[in-house]
């Protein structure tokens, strides 16, 4: 009988005792599922919000490519800018322009960082570009082809539920336009993609001209501005496949497009006194310049200031 009460009284202990470990424990174990929730639940707004940003972007294309003005138009601010100062109005206007005059162009984004914080956000893409064009050079009509490529930061901002675009900035972007047999040459236009408001800067034109052709180009800059306006070219015979030319920035607080046309020629015996050039080739190309503005607000104390 005793062991029979001790055993009774060594359970009642034991149970006793993990009940009174399990108590100690339930406070933890609360704490701890109530932090793995809020994870949860965090985690879930994070990537519901990713994906509600990476929607703006996906229409962006899919609207562009329809040339759907107003779909497009509604994923932007009413208070939109973009870096050249083009309010939301002129920056359709060109979109506008663009659709017409390459009515089969065709847009591609890829995203390559999302970074957000309560109601803004910034996200860093790569933009393509795809076009044709017709053209008549003389007797002739030739196809062109189009290619853009850029780099852009797009800040959205949420108003209410929606996100809208509220400002784009384009860190570097080149865009070529061939005709004829240009389309089949390497044609490299190097600027610096950033540089100081009146500041020296060299732009680099590299054609590989084919052998038995000649190359004439120029080398012009033009500022962005609306409407755009477009420099005087002076055509220049393109010597040892490069062309170079030193330009100042401008000091109107305003980006610039460095722009390069290029003509491949060849000539051919006429009769025997005379000979025929014609142009079998002709390409544009152009590289953004962003300038930044000089800052008059800062000041630099006299060095007999300093070293007291």
């Amino acid at each position: 009988m005793y062991n029979i009460i001790m055993k009774k009284i060594s359970v009642l202990l034991t149970l006793a005792l993990l009940l009174t470990a399990f108590g100690s424990q339930t406070p933890c174990n609360a704490g701890f599922f109530a932090n793995k929730k809020a994870q949860i639940e965090q985690n879930k707004i994070y990537k519901s919000t990713i994906q509600d940003i990476k929607n703006i972007i996906e229409k962006q294309d899919l609207y562009a490519n329809k040339q759907d003005y107003a779909g497009l138009s509604s994923l932007y601010s009413v208070n939109f800018v973009n870096s050249d100062g083009f309010d939301r109005d002129v920056y359709f206007k060109l979109i506008q322009d663009t659709w017409k005059t390459y009515p089969d162009i065709t847009y591609t984004t890829e995203i390559k960082n999302i970074e957000f914080s309560d109601n803004y956000a910034t996200v860093f893409v790569k933009e393509t570009a795809v076009a044709t064009s017709k053209e008549e050079i003389g007797e002739y009509e030739t196809i062109g082809e189009l290619y853009s490529v850029s780099r852009c930061v797009y800040h959205l901002e949420k108003i209410g539920t929606t996100w809208k675009i509220s400002s784009e900035k384009i860190i570097e972007e080149t865009t070529t336009l061939k005709y004829g047999d240009a389309r089949y040459l390497n044609i490299e236009l190097n600027a610096p993609k950033q540089i100081g408001s009146g500041k020296f800067y060299t732009t680099t034109l590299k054609v590989d001209v084919p052998q038995g052709t000649t190359a004439v180009a120029s080398i012009n800059k033009e500022n962005i501005v609306y409407p755009q306006t477009q420099s005087d070219s002076a055509f220049r015979r393109v010597s040892g496949n490069v062309l170079e030319r030193v330009f100042q920035s401008n000091k109107d607080n305003v980006n610039e497009y460095t722009v390069a046309s290029v003509g491949i020629t060849q000539a051919e015996s006429y009769d025997e006194q005379r000979i025929r050039v014609y142009m079998n080739g002709l390409a544009f190309i152009m590289t953004r310049v962003n300038v930044i503005p000089e800052n008059r607000f800062i000041k630099i104390e006299d060095k007999d200031e300093q070293s007291k």
